[in-house]
């Protein structure tokens, strides 16, 4: 683990400049992350803009028939203020916000969706969904249980509904990178840059059949950060799906990365570390705010890291042989 920077952020949530902590076997990271933070920070800093949040869990129940559960999911989209009253007696901070629902014969795939505090919400959330599922049998008796997750969530799986509902805090990043800056600092040209991203990760991902992503390796900015920061690294599986958008401005180099996906919280399992608890202190994350704060923080710090890893290897990627020449040099 080192770290790395400093990153310099801007926004509404993070206004502030620090060093980011990144834990992987993959050494030339902390290098090309460094590079890319210190290119956005003589930009002027990353803009990072918190769009939505929301954790969900999907219950899964069955019903005579499709049209017992057309009427159920009516009448129950109605409730939202009895199912809050049953969620709150499970946890503090749970507030359910939003369901969403598929059918598929007489199944009924609830997707229920909520805020959960500093916490990312994974047992929150399924601690909600295991007090909300008596009280919905008991007022639709014609319904039955049939699994307290029916993958319409979805946990841990590369899925199209995260990135169109979003899951965790969905972020999205932003700097305009000055044509000179461009060549001196990262060898190459804004249009180099835009045509790289176009036949790369769009049409390449297209090519590998990706699903709901355009991106070079968000996974390993994600892994490095999760690590340091005491987060469930599964949920890089569905966090990695996100998009890299690229464009010449006035001759400079618009670059953005948006990831609808973080998962991640300031508090919960695997905080307890001392070197996580050191990490959250160091971003800032474990001050006196109201609940939700420091996570939203959090997944702003580790979209902005993305932002400069994406960059960076892109940058070197425009450049025969730049690669392979950085990684036989930092690792043998």
């Amino acid at each position: 683990m080192r770290h790395v920077g400093p990153v310099k952020v801007t926004g509404d949530e993070v206004n502030d400049e620090l060093m980011v902590p990144l834990a992987t076997y993959e050494t030339p990271l902390w290098h090309s992350v460094g590079r890319g933070a210190r290119v956005t920070k003589l930009a002027g800093g990353i803009r990072a803009t918190l769009m939505d949040e929301r954790m969900s869990r999907s219950i899964l129940l069955e019903a005579p028939d499709a049209g017992v559960a057309l009427q159920a999911v009516s009448s129950l989209r109605t409730r939202l203020d009895e199912l809050n009253a049953v969620v709150a007696e499970s946890s503090r901070f749970a507030r359910l916000i939003d369901i969403n629902v598929q059918f598929v014969a007489n199944l009924i795939y609830l997707r229920l969706e909520f805020t959960t505090g500093d916490a990312s919400g994974h047992n929150m959330v399924t601690h909600a969904a295991d007090r909300l599922f008596p009280w919905i049998l008991q007022q639709y008796p014609l319904l039955s249980y049939v699994s307290i997750s029916g993958n319409f969530c979805s946990d841990k799986k590369a899925t199209a509904v995260n990135g169109i509902l979003g899951r965790g805090k969905y972020v999205i990043t932003e700097v305009l990178i000055p044509r000179d800056l461009c060549q001196r600092r990262l060898k190459t040209t804004p249009e180099l840059m835009v045509e790289l991203n176009v036949k790369k990760n769009l049409i390449g991902t297209l090519v590998a059949g990706g699903l709901r992503s355009a991106n070079a390796h968000y996974a390993n900015m994600l892994l490095g950060f999760f690590l340091a920061t005491g987060q469930d690294a599964a949920n890089i599986v569905e966090g990695s799906q996100g998009m890299v958008h690229a464009e010449v401005r006035d001759g400079d180099l618009y670059f953005s990365a948006t990831l609808p996906n973080l998962i991640m919280g300031s508090v919960g399992n695997g905080k307890g570390l001392d070197f996580v608890e050191d990490n959250l202190r160091a971003l800032g994350c474990k001050e006196e705010r109201e609940p939700g704060a420091n996570a939203r923080r959090l997944a702003i710090w580790c979209a902005a890291t993305v932002l400069c890893g994406e960059l960076s290897l892109l940058a070197a990627q425009t450049n025969p042989g730049e690669l392979m020449e950085s990684h036989l040099k930092l690792e043998r």
